[in-house]
């Protein structure tokens, strides 16, 4: 399989355990967690990618850094202006940002071990 079919698989994993995730939570939360986990899923899916697709590449420190300044202001943004603007749980919100996150950097690993044996030394 190649990287991008193992991130595509992964991605797809992770929006299948989201959606478990929304259907099982309390009903006075689920609005947050659903959102927090859409967020995640919108901005980590494309960021993930484009890491993958830099390995091996002269710019991957640059595009790595990006990836997480990125992360780390969806976070930021959630919890300063998205939560208190909406009158959302605080605490559902970004725990769904994060854990979505989280699992989805694992996915990038994932990808990466399998990808790893296709970079060539220079």
């Amino acid at each position: 399989m190649t990287a991008g079919g193992r991130y595509a698989s992964g991605l797809l994993v992770v929006a299948i355990i989201g959606l478990v995730a929304v259907l099982t939570v309390s009903p006075h939360i689920r609005r947050e967690v659903a959102w927090g986990i859409g967020l995640a899923l919108a901005v980590q899916a494309p960021l993930g990618w484009w890491t993958v697709r830099s390995i091996g590449t002269d710019r991957f420190q640059l595009v790595w850094v990006m990836g997480m300044v990125i992360r780390l202001m969806l976070v930021a943004l959630a919890g300063l202006v998205l939560v208190p603007e909406l009158r959302w749980e605080l605490i559902a919100t970004l725990a769904a940002i994060v854990a979505t996150m989280l699992v989805l950097l694992v996915v990038e690993v994932v990808t990466v071990l399998g990808k790893n044996s296709e970079i060539k030394a220079r």
